[in-house]
């Protein structure tokens, strides 16, 4: 087993008489990008801000390479939080180069950085504009260099795409993989399922402040169900005793077969009457199993 990068073991937080995380225990490995995953509420900000020292667990051990987290003793670390950090009065170049130095780059080092990477997330002409001028989109752009500018071995991500189009969200996960093979531990919190499934080797899924999945994506998808089928039908699939309805949206259905074999499960679906246009066996869907964890508004937030 590789190195435990992040190690937390009956981790217990409590407000006042409100207990928000009980009993959390979970590793992460030199290496692996960690999808930690959760609806709104469930826990996942209090426990980064715990394992970065924030906040003072009430139980439980929470180390990072080895011993509490402690600025500059723990090995880099890069933390992109959800809610932005920056100083918006001061231009795209100046604040780059600031978090640099304070990162422990030189000051040439730290513009040479920033202005490549404004280059690579087509924001070059932006170097000189102050931050409050950039939309939102723009200013994570500039948060994630912020993070990654000193190489840091260990990268926290929370919602790193949020608010992205499809191309810039592309761009941003090209960057992060590439940290990924650079030798970076990855920890991402998000609720984008298709990021999940490309670049995460392993998740958690939490829920009201206890862990209700752990494992690789395989062994999760497999103990929510393993093999299902996602196929397209010609109207409304009915209800049955022979199989489950996972999801049904426009024709498109996930079905689990409930252990039966999938080529009796299509030859019964066609004597029935049911028109299939695809059919096609698979592992069960992190959306799918992320809805039944949280339900349907936790898509929504």
């Amino acid at each position: 087993m590789s190195e435990n990068v992040v190690h937390v073991d009956g981790f217990f937080m409590r407000f006042g008489d409100v207990e928000v995380i009980k009993g959390l225990s979970f590793d992460v490995y030199a290496g692996e990008t960690f999808g930690f995953l959760g609806s709104n509420g469930s826990g996942k900000t209090t426990t980064v801000r715990a394992l970065l020292g924030i906040y003072t667990p009430t139980a439980g051990v929470l180390n990072v390479y080895g011993a509490p987290f402690r600025p500059g003793v723990s090995g880099a670390l890069g933390y992109l939080p959800e809610e932005r950090g920056l100083y918006k009065k001061e231009s795209v170049i100046d604040t780059m180069s600031y978090f640099g130095r304070l990162k422990g780059m030189s000051a040439a080092a730290a513009r040479k950085f920033s202005l490549d990477y404004l280059e690579r997330v087509e924001l070059a002409d932006k170097a000189g504009v102050k931050l409050e001028k950039l939309s939102g989109g723009q200013q994570q752009k500039v948060q994630l260099g912020v993070t990654i500018m000193n190489d840091p071995k260990l990268l926290i991500l929370d919602e790193p795409t949020k608010g992205f189009d499809p191309v810039n969200r592309r761009l941003l996960m090209g960057i992060i993989e590439e940290r990924k093979a650079a030798g970076a531990t990855i920890i991402m919190i998000t609720h984008q399922m298709d990021e999940v499934e490309r670049l995460c080797d392993r998740i958690l899924l939490l829920k009201d402040g206890v862990s209700r999945a752990y494992g690789t994506v395989v062994e999760v998808q497999e103990e929510f169900g393993g093999t299902v089928v996602r196929a397209q039908v010609d109207g409304t699939l009915p209800e049955s005793s022979s199989y489950r309805i996972i999801s049904q949206t426009n024709g498109n259905v996930e079905i689990d077969p409930l252990g039966a074999d999938t080529t009796d499960l299509l030859t019964s679906l066609v004597s029935s009457g049911v028109r299939v246009r695809s059919f096609e066996p698979t592992r069960r869907s992190l959306d799918s199993i992320f809805v039944e964890v949280y339900g349907e508004d936790a898509i929504q937030d």
